[in-house]
This record gives C-alpha cells, structure tokens and sequence, in this order.
C-alpha cells in the first residue's frame, strides 16, 4: 500500500472512530415535533426555508395537506464544508467514502390544538455493477486520471444497471431538521410578541 493510501485509510479510520465516541451530537433523536399556536401556513413557510437552507429543493409542497417532499440531494463532500445535510462524523464520512443521496418528507397537521410535524429522511447508496471482464482491472472505471481530480467512466450496460440501495432512515437529520424549524418558529413567535408586527419571511 502507498504512503497516500495509508494516509487516506488512517484518516478514514479516526473518522469513524469519532463518530462513535466524540460526537453523539444526537443522543435522543425524534422525527416528531409539536408547536402550540402556530399557524399551518406559516409553519409550511418556515420548513420550506428551513429544507432550502440546507440546499434541499423541493418537489413537491401542497400547503392544504400540509405535505413537503424534496428531490433527492447528495451527500455532501468534505471540502462542501458550507453544507450541513451531514449530521454527525459518521455521516460525513459514509458521504465521503459511498455515493449517498437523501430525501426529505414533512407531513404537518393540528392536532388537540397544536401543529405537529412529522419528520422522514430516508437515505441512499449508489450501487455501480462491475463489468463482467473486470476482474484484476482495478481502476479500469477511472478515466482521465489526474492528482487533483479522477472521472468516472461507465459503459453502457452499467449506466443501464445503477441502482441506489436503500439504507433506511437518518434520524440525525430528521433531528437537526425539526430543531430548525421549531427555532425558527420559536423566533418569529418572539418577535411577533415583542413588536407586535408580522415577522419577514
């Protein structure tokens, strides 16, 4: 093994070894959250601008059922470091080592007087078929090679092939998500009390 891929290797290894020991950002996390008099638009708008915050788009908002769905978006990369879809070390560096998407559903509705929005992220890997001759190739995938940047390369038959793999839900960014939104509505209800005026969307 070359000294870079050790390098790489080691780094990746104290990756996920924080992210079982330094960082449980989310002990306890929820995928539901419930606000006392908050108004069904107003919440939809603040999730909206919460999930677009976070360079989700979105692709579907129906404000009368109080449903959000967003496209699917990928996991960050490392040097992305404005992005913040990547809740917790180990997130981040699956999101390094695999090709990860995710995708982003809120269902909003009142409930014994209250707002409660359900949360659902659900996450997916990149599965890419090897071709049937590849065996010992190695990198026969990775054309154009250069040291700052490598270019993925597939036939055909694999491009027809690409499935993505479903990992389940992420209930960190379910989690991170709701914090958001309940901040958000949290402020404007405090300027709403403290000015008496509508807050800016």
């Amino acid at each position: 093994m070359t000294k870079s891929g050790l390098h790489k290797l080691l780094i990746y290894a104290v990756l996920f070894g924080l992210a079982g020991c330094a960082e449980n950002k989310y002990i306890k996390t929820t995928d539901r959250l419930c606000v006392p008099a908050a108004a069904k638009t107003d919440a939809m708008a603040v999730a909206e601008q919460v999930l677009t915050g976070m360079h989700f788009s979105i692709e579907k908002l129906d404000v009368e059922t109080g449903y959000i769905r967003t496209n699917p978006l990928s996991g960050a990369q490392t040097f992305e470091f404005w992005r913040t879809d990547n809740v917790g070390s180990f997130n981040r560096a699956e999101a390094d080592l695999h090709s990860i998407r995710r995708t982003v559903e809120l269902n909003l509705s009142k409930q014994s007087g209250q707002l409660c929005i359900n949360c659902r992220a659900t996450t997916q890997r990149l599965s890419l078929p090897q071709d049937q001759d590849a065996a010992g190739k190695g990198y026969t995938n990775l054309a154009e090679s250069r040291r700052s940047a490598q270019k993925l390369k597939l036939g055909h038959e694999q491009k027809a092939n690409i499935t993505w793999t479903d990992l389940g839900r992420d209930n960190q960014l379910e989690t991170e998500i709701l914090k958001r939104i309940e901040s958000r509505l949290l402020a404007d209800k405090k300027q709403l009390n403290t000015s008496g005026k509508e807050p800016k969307k």
